[in-house]
C-alpha cells in the first residue's frame, strides 16, 4: 500500500481526522516562518493521543542534530523531515547513530539542476525516504504547486536506485492517482491540497484525498 502522509498539523481535531481517514502518517512543522508552525508542547500533546501505529513526523529547516534529537525527545516524534536548502547530509548520520529507532525524510527540491546529484550526497542507509517535491530553496514546502512529473521520471528513476521516494508538491485528491500513476511513488505527502486554510484542514479533503490514492491502488 502507498505511504500516506498528512502534513501541517496544528490541532488535535485535524490529526484524529487523518487518523480516521486512513493516513499512514502525521507531519508537524517546526520551522518558525512557516504558517503551520507548531510548539513543542502543542505537538507533545497532539502526539500523545495518536495510536502508536501512525508515523509521527517533525519537518524542521536547516537544523543540527542536538536539535532535531531534542525535539523528537520531548515530542514523541518517530521521524524527521529535513527539508531546508542548507541541509548537511552528515546530519542525518549523526541522529540515526544517536536515535538508531528514529527515522529521517531526505528533502529533495525538483527544482534545481541535477536533483538526483544531491540525493547521492546523503548515506542511503541513513535516509528512510526521499520527499520530491515541487519548492525552491527560498520555500519549504506547502506552496501548492506541481513539479513536471513525466519529465521527472528519468531523474526518479536514479533517486529510486537510493531509495524510497515519497512525491510531494500541489497534490489534491484530483491529481494524486495521476501522480502515482506517473512517479509510482512509495508513498506521498500533502500538505494545502487539504486545508481550508493554511494550518487548518478541511476534514472532506482529507478524507477525499485518502480514497483517492486507495483507488489509484485498486486500478493499478
Amino acid at each position: 500500500m502507498t505511504w500516506v502522509k498528512i502534513c501541517g498539523m496544528t490541532n488535535l481535531e485535524d490529526a484524529l481526522t487523518a487518523v480516521d481517514a486512513g493516513a499512514d502518517a502525521v507531519g508537524f512543522v517546526f520551522y518558525d516562518k512557516s504558517p503551520r508552525k507548531i510548539s513543542v508542547e502543542t505537538a507533545r500533546e497532539i502526539v500523545e493521543k495518536l495510536p502508536e501505529s501512525v508515523e509521527k513526523v517533525g519537518v524542521f529547516v536547516n537544523e543540527v542534530e542536538g536539535t532535531l534529537c531534542d525535539v523528537a525527545d520531548r515530542t514523541g516524534l518517530t521521524s524527521i523531515q529535513m527539508h531546508g536548502d542548507r541541509e548537511d547530509p552528515h546530519v542525518a548520520d549523526l541522529v540515526v547513530a544517536k536515535r538508531p529507532k528514529l527515522k529521517v525524510l531526505a528533502a529533495v527540491s525538483m527544482s534545481q539542476d541535477r536533483p538526483e546529484n544531491w540525493a547521492m550526497m546523503w548515506h542511503p542507509d541513513n535516509v528512510h525516504a526521499f520527499l520530491v517535491d515541487s519548492a525552491d530553496a527560498s520555500k519549504h514546502g506547502g506552496t501548492g504547486d506541481v513539479f513536471d512529473w513525466r519529465a521527472s521520471v528519468p531523474v526518479l528513476e536514479n533517486i529510486k536506485r537510493l531509495g524510497r521516494i515519497v512525491a510531494a508538491g500541489g497534490l489534491t485528491s484530483s491529481n494524486v492517482g495521476e501522480a502515482m500513476r506517473i512517479l509510482k511513488p512509495w508513498g506521498v505527502d500533502v500538505v494545502s491540497g487539504v486545508e481550508a486554510k493554511p494550518g487548518k484542514k478541511d476534514p472532506e479533503k482529507v478524507r477525499a484525498f485518502v480514497r483517492a490514492v486507495r483507488d489509484a491502488e485498486a486500478k493499478s
